[in-house]
């Protein structure tokens, strides 16, 4: 009878073990950053610093001037290393002063940036276009893209209003960025809303991994605030 119990057991002690090992080997240490100060941060383009907006310490990212009209402003989060989980974060965009009339305050969040910066997805705000007149204006609220394969302008362009969408945004107001991903998908919740605004099935550089960043457009003047990453 003792032998016929460890003959069955066993398996099950061994299924048990590799369960709880796989667990704790998928389960990345959560990350928790108020963003009160530059430790921990790599600040690959543009400049970092740390001010006070709107009644809160913050993480501010300012143009510099060897950026282009068309470049991007990042903070790396150097202890991050991200495949499935959720991300949020509070972010308050606002087009810079001197900026063109193009510019809508983009603002949002890197997740399995590779490359220090030049590989990652990225879901993003327009928070001028929340509350705009014209209805298209709206209809490009919050954005999905992939750098560096498949910008905005591309997936417009292929696939027009996939990988955009409509939410209520206002600029240089606080808002709540919550972004979901496993696998290949990703969903992005805005202001705590129960339901995504934007959902992409098909990410672009499939079931990777990598680092976390925070981004905004040269021609935005961004702030982020209480990252946490799971």
């Amino acid at each position: 009878m003792q032998k016929i119990f460890f003959k069955f057991a066993t398996p099950l002690l061994l299924a048990v073990i590799a369960l709880a090992t796989f667990a704790q080997v998928s389960r990345a240490p959560a990350i928790k950053l108020p963003l009160d100060s530059l430790s921990g941060l790599d600040t690959v383009a543009g400049k970092s610093e740390i001010a006070t907006y709107n009644g809160r310490r913050a993480l501010h990212l300012i143009a510099t001037p060897d950026l282009g009209d068309d470049d991007a402003m990042l903070a790396i989060v150097t202890s991050s290393d991200f495949k499935d989980g959720t991300i949020e974060v509070d972010v308050a965009g606002v087009p810079r002063v001197g900026a063109d009339q193009g510019a809508r305050g983009f603002i949002g969040i890197m997740f399995r940036v590779q490359d220090h910066g030049t590989r990652g997805e990225n879901f993003y705000l327009r928070p001028t276009n929340g509350r705009a007149d014209d209805q298209l204006r709206r209809n490009h609220s919050v954005q999905y893209e992939s750098v560096p394969e498949f910008p905005w302008y591309r997936l417009r362009k292929e696939t027009p209003g996939v990988y955009e969408s409509y939410t209520d945004l206002q600029p240089g107001v606080w808002t709540q960025m919550k972004v979901v991903v496993s696998g290949t998908k990703a969903q992005l919740y805005v202001n705590g809303a129960s339901q995504p605004c934007l959902i992409v099935n098909d990410l672009k550089h499939g079931d990777t991994r990598g680092q976390i960043a925070l981004w905004a457009h040269s021609s935005t003047d961004g702030y982020f605030s209480n990252l946490s990453v799971q």
